[in-house]
């Protein structure tokens, strides 16, 4: 059986839907092939789960930094609620609502394990073992994502341990967990776990949150040891064992034992078994993409999100997929392409302005490069920092209110390079600086941009007098 669209996705996340959907709007025909649930990593065992068990926790804990608020807190957190809660925004790991939305949008579903069979040809191997082949008259895009990664410590395969979709996805809270790694991953859990009530022990070969300002990863790390985690860094994981009674973790300060151990060191290209070697390419790494996600030498053949190792974000893959689909869609229809920097059909944004939350307590938002990363792509800057306790907005926000804001300014252009915030509840306030630093807006034109008082939005005018420069 053959079955020809203008567009093959192999992928039914957020980023292949996203594809699919921009190129049906410009008028192409699109079929998604998914192997496990039409909504992704991201719907049922990243991004919305994981929010969805910090969100309670953290809600608690800014009523109780909040006089008058705090006074009636007499409880603590239900547990079991929260885990509802979960389970109501996964939709219990049911998929109709998005099948229903796939119908809505015209796009078709194909269920099974799609593998690239030949230029613009998709084999997939439907649930019954049969095989289906379908036919791309113009592209066809990959958007299988990717998968956690396991590194090779003795004893941790063989210890069956947490990935971060066992921890989003627990039915019950076990009495302790290991949490090995300092990224995303491991911060956002091991917050979310010692609120739940579980005794967590992280282990980082390094500092925490390597990828941000060091600030904002010491800021977390004492924020994790204020809610009991015990927080190790340069620690070297040796081995891993299990028992009857749970893991042991040999690291080289010692060991430590827990009911559990969750493995969050990174994330691998979902690209194994896709095809990839039938078109040329190699299996199980990256694939290289150009500006436009398409791959290199190929006409015809896209990759969209994690699977390209660009940028491991869900929205920075939606941000993709906008551009993917819509570029399909102009060269299906021999339209002019859009692809030179900040163009409708490039991926700018992935090199110059990524913005990134990190639900932790405190929360870290960023956006764009850090000090560092600046200077060592070769600008003149100056990273500007000033404390929340300076912010009228902040003070009344929470009693105590503590946090850090910097802005990177690039000397030569007089413009943002990248900020990063890091305090209670400033995810709201990252994308004012996605905007200052997508757009390149002069510093003194940000001074006309006047925050509202008294909110929190003042730390962007707290930023500028500790730069010093006045509008003309």
């Amino acid at each position: 059986m053959t079955d020809e669209y203008d567009l093959i996705v192999l992928g039914g996340g957020p980023v292949g839907e996203n594809v699919a959907d921009r190129a049906v709007q410009g008028g192409l025909t699109a079929v998604i092939v998914e192997s496990e649930l039409v909504g992704g990593e991201c719907s049922y065992w990243a991004c919305i789960p994981s929010k969805a068990l910090l969100r309670s926790p953290q809600a608690l804990r800014a009523a109780q930094h909040v006089g008058g608020a705090a006074e009636a807190m007499t409880g603590s957190l239900d547990v079991a609620a929260t885990l509802a809660r979960r389970d109501g925004f996964t939709h219990h790991w049911t998929d109709d609502g998005q099948v229903r939305w796939l119908a809505s949008a015209h796009i078709e579903l194909v269920r099974g394990h799609g593998r690239l069979s030949g230029e613009r040809r998709v084999t997939v191997t439907t649930p019954d073992g049969s095989e289906r082949v379908l036919t791309a008259r113009h592209a066809v895009a990959v958007s299988t994502g990717s998968d956690a990664a396991v590194p090779p410590i003795p004893g941790l395969r063989e210890a069956d341990p947490w990935t971060s979709r066992d921890a989003t996805s627990a039915e019950e809270i076990p009495a302790s967990l290991v949490v090995i790694g300092g990224g995303v991953v491991a911060v956002e859990m091991a917050t979310a776990y010692a609120s739940l009530g579980a005794v967590v022990t992280v282990l980082a070969r390094s500092g925490l949150l390597g990828t941000v300002e060091p600030f904002a990863g010491e800021l977390v790390a004492d924020g994790l040891r204020e809610l009991g985690v015990d927080v190790r860094t340069g620690v070297a994981t040796l081995s891993v064992a299990r028992d009857a009674e749970g893991v042991t973790v040999r690291t080289d300060g010692g060991e430590v034992r827990a009911a559990e151990v969750l493995v969050a060191t990174g994330r691998t290209p979902r690209s194994g078994d896709i095809g990839l070697e039938t078109v040329g390419l190699e299996p199980g790494r990256s694939i290289a993409v150009d500006e436009t996600l398409r791959v290199p030498g190929s006409d015809w053949l896209y990759a969209v999100g994690d699977v390209n190792g660009r940028v491991l974000l869900t929205h920075q893959g939606k941000y993709q997929a906008r551009a993917a689909g819509d570029v399909i869609a102009a060269r299906a229809r021999g339209e002019e392409v859009d692809d030179a920097a900040w163009g409708r059909h490039a991926a700018t944004a992935d090199h110059a302005a990524v913005p990134q939350v990190v639900f932790s307590a405190p929360e870290v938002a960023a956006v764009g490069l850090t000090e560092a990363a600046a200077q060592r792509a070769g600008h003149r800057v100056r990273a500007v920092d000033v404390e929340f306790s300076s912010v009228s907005g902040a003070s009344l926000h929470a009693d105590g209110y503590r946090g850090r804001a910097r802005m990177v300014v690039d000397e030569d252009r007089q413009v943002l390079l990248g900020v990063t915030l890091a305090g209670p509840d400033v995810a709201e306030l990252i994308h004012a600086g996605a905007i200052a630093v997508a757009g390149e807006v002069p510093l003194t034109r940000l001074w006309h941009a006047v925050p509202s008082y008294p909110t929190m939005s003042e730390v962007w005018l707290r930023l500028l007098e500790a730069y010093g420069r006045r509008s003309a």
